[in-house]
């Protein structure tokens, strides 16, 4: 198949907005992490609580996800879409115009992002439903790239808060959320081959029907690992480089987007990698190096030119998984991708919410995040456990029926 064949296959437009709505809403979804340093110092708050207060929004877009997969299912990825960015924009509207005074309003500010941090579960099926098997891998890692919108947070929201203050970037960020919303509404398409839209009852009986496959199961822990590692860290470097290695905001935002710009060039490279070898090899490969550079930050000696190199490659490690398992997901689940969908991203959503929190927690309770970055090797290595468990399987059932695709 040439590159061409691949761009004839859908619907150009409406992949390209699916890149960009999911860029902008991770920009959003992740703005705390960076401001997370000089949140915190203006409003006093200890290392377990900044931990928490970039966490939520994770652990919201993570449950929101499941209504999101719902939705696209019962209205459209479009509809469903422009919901999602209405909120957020009057939520953000209202925070910047009446100010967040203290932590319990950085939390509900996190749960309003919650709602940008849900776009996977519209952007990904948007891209998904316009594509054939064959070509799966790219456009899910096309519009998967959009992650790099954390890079546009890391990079952006420390100089803006040193210039205007951190609640005037609430309001800044209205700026590109509604140009790329009226671009949405342009030029966004439903594919045509929509699966039959279900009762409210029937969606709740699918999700439970998806819940007793194990492999749905699988894969929640797979984009768990993943996913929620990149996110996780994302979130939390800023918080890291500060506290550990006692950079700006500014100078720890910069090299927190270097990370993030890794783990997000890398996605569609992870998911073109699965299309060409597979998508189990694929996260083999990156299960054991995640497992082996997390237990390298959890013991390397604390200097910039030791972490950073780590931080990176760990980081473009886990965005090779992020394509690599969002290759397999539509393999599997091809007519239940909206449900799908929201349950994968809610167990990525898990993962980055315990990771964030828990490095925070190490922190205030032993004086070191290391024991967090240690535990999340460790699961990396459960998830390798689990793939290696089901490859078999995998490779002789439902992955030997579908022609010209390796899994």
């Amino acid at each position: 198949m040439s590159e061409k064949t691949f761009w004839q296959s859908g619907h150009r437009p409406t992949l390209i907005m699916a890149f960009l709505y999911f860029d902008i809403a991770f920009m959003v979804w992740n703005m705390l992490g960076p401001l997370a340093p000089i949140i915190a110092k203006d409003l006093g708050l200890n290392a377990a609580e900044k931990g928490f207060m970039v966490a939520v929004p994770t652990l919201a877009g993570a449950v929101l996800r499941l209504v999101n997969g719902f939705l696209v299912d019962r209205i459209g990825q479009k509809v469903t879409g422009s919901i999602g960015q209405v909120v957020v924009i009057l939520g953000l509207f209202t925070a910047w115009f009446f100010g967040v005074h203290s932590l319990q309003g950085t939390i509900a500010v996190g749960v309003i992002l919650g709602f940008a941090g849900a776009s996977f579960a519209v952007a990904l099926p948007l891209a998904s439903r316009w594509y054939p098997p064959e070509h799966q891998g790219k456009a899910m890692g096309i519009a998967g790239m959009g992650n790099s919108g954390t890079v546009f947070a890391a990079l952006f929201a420390p100089l803006l808060a040193k210039a205007f203050g951190w609640n005037n970037v609430l309001g800044l960020a209205l700026v590109p959320l509604v140009i790329v919303f009226v671009l949405y509404l342009i030029f966004v398409k439903d594919s045509p081959n929509q699966p039959p839209a279900k009762t409210t009852a029937e969606y709740v009986r699918a999700y439970f029907r998806m819940l007793s496959e194990g492999d749905a199961w699988w894969f929640m822990l797979f984009y768990g690992v993943t996913f929620g590692g990149f996110v996780g860290l994302a979130g939390s470097l800023p918080i890291w480089y500060t506290g550990e290695l006692d950079m700006t905001p500014v100078h720890a935002g910069y090299a927190t987007a270097a990370c993030v710009f890794a783990g997000s060039l890398v996605r569609p490279f992870g998911g073109a990698l699965a299309d060409r070898i597979g998508g189990i090899k694929t996260l083999s490969m990156v299960y054991t190096a995640a497992a082996i550079l997390l237990v390298a930050i959890s013991m390397a000696p604390i200097s910039f030119a030791m972490m950073f190199p780590l931080f990176f490659l760990v980081m473009a490690t886990l965005g090779i998984g992020n394509g690599a398992v969002f290759q397999l997901v539509p393999q599997r689940f091809r007519h239940e991708i909206g449900v799908m969908t929201g349950l994968v991203g809610f167990g990525g959503g898990v993962g980055g919410f315990y990771l964030a929190s828990s490095l925070g927690l190490a922190k205030q309770w032993m004086g070191s995040a290391s024991s967090g970055f240690l535990i999340f090797a460790g699961l990396s290595l459960v998830a390798l456990a689990g793939l290696t468990s089901v490859k078999k399987r995998w490779r002789t059932t439902w992955g030997a029926a579908i022609q010209g695709v390796r899994i």
